[in-house]
């Protein structure tokens, strides 16, 4: 029987976890995982981690020096790195300082959680020298490969997939009639309070007008936690203090996207992932244009779609119909296995006796003031090599204080709520750690 493949995995927020964790189950179908979060300000909590329907114990929070330790004590075949453009690249360097010439080293494998709708020559070239750059769909491959190439960098290691979690049942209407209508919110778009509160009243007031149906504002974090992104207006807060409250067919609710799409008859969102699970299901899904079409929002991704819509349009009984060329074109759909090539490439790499060094388009030679600020913030040197005091304690004693701090941290967050005095003892807790 041949040997299990070892993967590690280092995500930093709940939503990257899901991605990294499933991106390795569909890359290396037989393998041993490892996971790591990359201590910050969105490190999930339990119950976050919980939601995202990714079973196992939960990953070690870890800092980017630490994890560099571990990868270069540890043998592992396989290492993902789901994370922003700037720790990827900071990982990348130093994984160039552990292994500067050819070695029989990990395969490197980093893409994107969902839309690619912003900073798309920043973050990409902050993720090469990955050996493995997937993208989400034909349309991100061809803009992938076009960045690299217009900087004269190595675009081979962009590779089409798509989204790992993309699956369930094919929606299955119960009836003629919409039942359960699902608000999918986002953490930061918009980020307004004031366009918050209007698409917060516009489900409400969906459901007012249409008592028979449920609607159901799906929410990413509680009051307290983060995300991928910050939240600084949450809809929890502001339902509570919507003049009349929601109605009773309208409710908040939290767990599972795929689970919740089981009983959704029609998705609205502005521009979430959740749109591209929904899709793939054949749910009927809305992109919100009542705050326009804009590359702020996000929702110019849909253009061609077919999803397009307001919620005046939904108020009067639209259903939106997807376009299939758009769909195919934006891996929603296809025919296949979307991870065939990946797995034959990580395959090939993993059956050389070494590797060489990786070689990130960013050194301090092409971009000697922006590389050395990126790799600061994790406590590198421009070297790629971790800065004094970065690693100060053994593997025993950093898993020790990292479950620590993280029944702390969960203990000091549902404190909150009820006051500083309860908080504060948490937080000192916290700071001798």
């Amino acid at each position: 029987m041949p040997e299990r493949k070892r993967v590690a995995v280092i995500a930093d927020s709940d939503t990257r976890w899901k991605w990294g964790a499933l991106t390795a189950r569909r890359l290396v179908p037989d393998h041993q995982l490892a996971g790591f979060l990359l201590r910050g300000r969105a490190t999930p909590t339990a119950r976050q981690l919980g939601e995202v329907g990714v079973q196992g114990d939960r990953p070690a929070e870890v800092t980017c020096a630490e994890f560099l330790a571990e990868i270069g004590r540890e043998r592992y075949d396989v290492v993902v790195l789901a994370l922003v453009g700037g720790a990827v690249q900071a990982v990348l360097h130093g994984a160039r300082a552990l292994w500067p010439e050819p070695a029989g080293r990990p395969v490197l494998v980093t893409g994107y959680v969902g839309v690619v709708y912003e900073k798309l020559a920043d973050g990409l070239l902050l993720r090469h020298g990955a050996d493995l750059v997937l993208a989400n769909s034909r349309h991100d491959a061809e803009r992938f490969r076009a960045v690299y190439e217009g900087v004269g960098a190595d675009p081979g290691a962009v590779t089409e997939t798509a989204l790992p979690f993309l699956g369930g049942a094919p929606y299955a209407p119960a009836g003629p009639r919409t039942h359960t209508v699902v608000f999918a919110v986002q953490p930061s778009v918009p980020d307004s309070r004031a366009d918050r509160t209007y698409l917060l009243e516009r489900a409400a007031g969906h459901a007012r007008l249409h008592p028979d149906r449920e609607v159901l504002i799906k929410l990413r974090s509680r009051p307290g936690e983060h995300t991928t992104h910050l939240e600084e207006q949450p809809y929890q807060r502001l339902a509570a203090k919507l003049p009349g409250g929601l109605p009773p067919n309208c409710r908040l609710v939290y767990g599972n996207m795929g689970e919740v799409l089981d009983g959704t008859d029609l998705l609205v969102t502005v521009s979430s992932t959740a749109a591209l699970e929904s899709l793939h299901r054949s749910v009927p899904t809305a992109v919100l244009t009542d705050l326009g079409i804009r590359e702020a929002l996000g929702n110019h991704h849909f253009l061609g779609s077919g999803c397009l819509a307001s919620w005046d349009q939904l108020d009067a009984g639209l259903l939106p119909r997807a376009d299939a060329g758009w769909l195919a074109a934006q891996g929603v759909t296809g025919a296949g296995d979307p991870y065939a090539a990946a797995r034959a490439k990580a395959a090939a790499l993993l059956a050389e006796p070494v590797l060489p060094s990786p070689d990130p388009y960013y050194t301090l030679t092409t971009a000697p003031r922006y590389l050395p600020g990126i790799l600061a913030r994790q406590h590198l040197a421009p070297d790629g090599t971790p800065l004094p005091g970065a690693v100060r304690e053994t593997a025993g004693q950093s898993r020790l204080r990292r479950r620590l701090r993280a029944h702390l941290r969960d203990a000091a967050r549902g404190a909150y709520r009820h006051g500083v005095q309860r908080v504060a003892p948490v937080i000192r807790r916290m700071g001798e750690l």
